[in-house]
């Protein structure tokens, strides 16, 4: 299948122009600019980029991941690739270790058939101080046992753990998860700017939501956020939904390390669904006006973000359009180093998303077929 495209962001390219891409199969056999080699099976109208990529997201449709029915878990993807998703990592919350491992190995089956890109584990091993969404009783410090004990429940699925440096043991936890190819992010944490460092010095190479469920920048207190803005090594999560960071923020740190910044939702089982009452993990959350709270307060617990509306989002705020795009695809591949996604180039999977000119999904081919 030839497709040709009025606009199409290639790899690298500051800005999109015309092009084409050939797929085969479930891959992109090759791509360029200008006149497709022959004459295309298609011409696409509107923008074509490669299909996003969410590595922090926790449910949608109305759904969650946090669960033991596979079933369940495939509502989620399917209400996110609407939203031109076509690479999905799944969060889990906080829970009981037992919990927590059979909600690991349920997941795990959807990363072996290729369905999910890996799991991601944000908690137990968080400050209290900034817990968010997290049952504070179930906060625990990182033993390598445990931790250990949850990435073989896995067999190689989970492929991100949050965690807070400032807990005993997790420094050498943090060791442990890079050693096994696991990325470590800093994230609900009270972190000092020293121990965030040694955090970074043992392994750690991600901010779990930049600014929100950390210590915050203070001038003669730095704290994680400066330690993980500055290091090359670290990527940047921004939750870019005008609710969990000002946009103006979201775009300066863009400018600043615009190869680092990953766009994510964050999102629970409101995303892309309907105000309401909701769970997230065992906690009672309340959407109102599209915000996610605890029940009965005012702290956010999760979103109600879309990936393709974190675009808009972006360059509403004056993000590049190309910076904005590689924040939702290339930028969380490199991240969780999944190798085969996130951009447009031969020999990667045939991914990739049809915009109009208000940055809206209005196709997607996922794995070669239109979804």
């Amino acid at each position: 299948m030839l497709l040709a495209a009025d606009r199409i962001l290639l790899p690298d390219a500051p800005e999109p122009v015309a092009g084409w891409v050939e797929v085969a199969g479930e891959r992109i056999a090759a791509v360029g600019a200008g006149e497709p080699p022959r004459p295309a099976d298609e011409t696409l109208a509107g923008l074509v980029v490669p299909g996003y990529v969410d590595v922090h997201a926790h449910g949608g449709g109305g759904a969650s991941f946090v669960t033991e029915d596979a079933d369940v878990a495939r509502q989620v993807l399917a209400a996110h690739r609407r939203h031109g998703v076509t690479t999905m990592v799944a969060s889990l919350v906080t829970g009981s270790l037992p919990d927590l491992r059979r909600q690991v190995a349920c997941l795990a089956g959807l990363v072996g058939s290729g369905e999910l890109a890996g799991i991601h584990l944000e908690g137990p091993w968080l400050a209290t101080l900034y817990k968010g969404a997290h049952p504070a009783r179930l906060l625990r410090d990182p033993a390598p046992d445990e931790v250990a004990d949850l990435l073989d429940a896995g067999g190689g699925a989970v492929r991100m753990v949050t965690i807070a440096p400032e807990r005993a043991g997790a420094i050498d936890a943090i060791a442990l998860l890079a050693g096994r190819g696991v990325v470590a992010a800093v994230g609900h944490t009270d972190t000092d700017f020293d121990t965030c460092r040694a955090a970074i010095a043992a392994g750690a190479t991600g901010a779990t939501h930049l600014f929100n469920a950390m210590a915050p920048l203070r001038h003669r207190e730095p704290g994680p956020v400066l330690a993980l803005w500055e290091d090359r090594r670290v990527f940047l999560e921004l939750v870019m939904d005008g609710v969990h960071v000002r946009p103006e923020l979201v775009a300066f740190v863009a400018a600043t390390a615009p190869e680092r910044v990953v766009f994510v939702t964050d999102a629970m089982a409101a995303a892309a669904s309907e105000d309401g009452d909701y769970v997230l993990g065992e906690l009672p959350v309340e959407v109102r006006g599209g915000v996610a709270r605890i029940a009965g307060t005012d702290t956010i617990a999760g979103s109600t973000l879309t990936l393709d509306a974190a675009v808009r989002h972006a360059v509403a705020a004056g993000v590049p359009l190309a910076t904005a795009v590689r924040a939702a695809t290339a930028q969380p591949a490199d991240y969780l180093s999944l190798a085969d996604v996130g951009r447009l180039a031969p020999g990667l999977r045939a991914d990739l998303v049809v915009l109009d000119d208000d940055l809206f999904v209005t196709r997607v081919l996922h794995r070669g077929s239109w979804a």
